[in-house]
């Protein structure tokens, strides 16, 4: 790969303008070559934020460049994304597909089996692997420090009480709302990476505000192969502030507040490499020790930036794609059953 590798980006809604967009730009070996959106305010928007990509009404417009482009990034609703994904696949253009990577582990499945089949690079947009307090966390685990964990808590919470009036909200089941494949695709990836395969699921999922259609209230309990159990929630209406971590060990307890910053710096026009960027306040430091005896832990630099850098990596032949799809198939069967412990009230198994 030579020159910069022509991405072409699908969808300009919060996670083609927030994420991927502004970081394939600021990626050394990525340029945004087009960008799908049918929205004539968000064109718009594409075209003053970024200049140098062509703007096009919809994907079949897109896929008619196929022979300009070098990688094509998923980033629509929920429902679009396999047949997206697959279209791709077909056409030969190695894809990143956004968070959830489907609506069902076995559609999911189905594009990992197209991509190999073909031969095509495949990865998923896991950012929060990168998140500040998540590289934390994973270094305390590392460092020995905790002894044996036995038990790993993540909150995910916003306050967010009235309905939007946007497909995350939708209650049809192929539009995979709601927040256990919003939010819950987050957590529920960072358990796995931080503590392995999961054996049984019980969940508690709701719907709390009025009118809602999809879940925004949920509890998540996982036990690991390994003996670990993750206690995972996100909710709609969460109007404190919880610890975003707690990790329980025979030795000492981690505990962490406080969310990454990147998203917000992103709206705000920072960017990677850029002062500041990825640093959370000191005071969201996490503490690490027993009772009183506690020390602060400084918290790591958040890296998005990361995840694309990877993906260059992996165009030019130097290495895999930065998130194995695997790993999404993985979290989607714990999603599925969660959503089925909810319904049934009672723990699922997991082969």
């Amino acid at each position: 790969m030579a020159e910069d590798a022509r991405v072409g980006i699908l969808g300009y809604g919060t996670g083609g303008r927030v994420f991927h967009a502004p970081l394939v730009a600021a990626t050394p070996g990525l340029v945004p070559a087009v960008i799908v959106t049918g929205n004539a305010e968000r064109a718009e928007q594409a075209r003053a934020e970024h200049p140098g990509a062509e703007v096009v009404p919809d994907p079949e417009a897109l896929f008619a460049r196929a022979d300009d482009l070098d990688l094509v990034v998923v980033s629509t609703p929920n429902r679009t994304h396999v047949p997206l994904a697959l279209r791709a696949i077909e056409q030969g253009l190695p894809v990143v597909v956004d968070k959830p990577f489907a609506p069902t582990a076995a559609e999911a499945q189905r594009v990992v089996a197209a991509a190999r089949d073909k031969g095509v690079g495949l990865t998923v947009f896991q950012n929060r692997r990168w998140d500040s307090d998540f590289l934390t966390v994973r270094k305390v685990l590392e460092s020995g420090r905790l002894g044996e964990v036995f038990r790993f808590e993540s909150r995910y919470d916003r306050w967010v009480p009235k309905v939007k009036d946007n497909w995350r909200e939708f209650g049809d089941p192929a539009e995979a709302g709601g927040l256990l494949y919003d939010l819950g695709a987050h957590i529920v990836d960072q358990a796995l990476q931080l503590f392995g395969p999961v054996t049984q699921v019980y969940a508690e999922v709701d719907r709390r505000r009025p009118g809602v259609a999809v879940d925004d209230d949920v509890f998540i309990a996982l036990r690991h192969a390994g003996g670990v159990r993750s206690h995972l929630w996100c909710s709609a209406l969460a109007g404190t502030r919880n610890p975003r971590f707690r990790v329980l060990g025979d030795r000492a307890t981690f505990t962490k507040y406080g969310l990454d910053v990147q998203e917000p710096q992103i709206k705000e026009g920072l960017r990677p490499g850029e002062p500041g960027w990825g640093v959370e306040p000191a005071a969201d430091a996490g503490r690490l020790g027993v009772n009183d005896r506690t020390e602060t832990v400084p918290t790591e630099v958040g890296r998005y930036e990361t995840f694309y850098s990877g993906v260059v990596d992996a165009l030019r032949g130097d290495a895999g794609f930065p998130v194995d799809p695997a790993g999404a198939v993985a979290a989607l069967r714990v999603i599925e059953a969660a959503h089925r412990s909810g319904t049934e009230g009672r723990v699922i198994p997991l082969g």
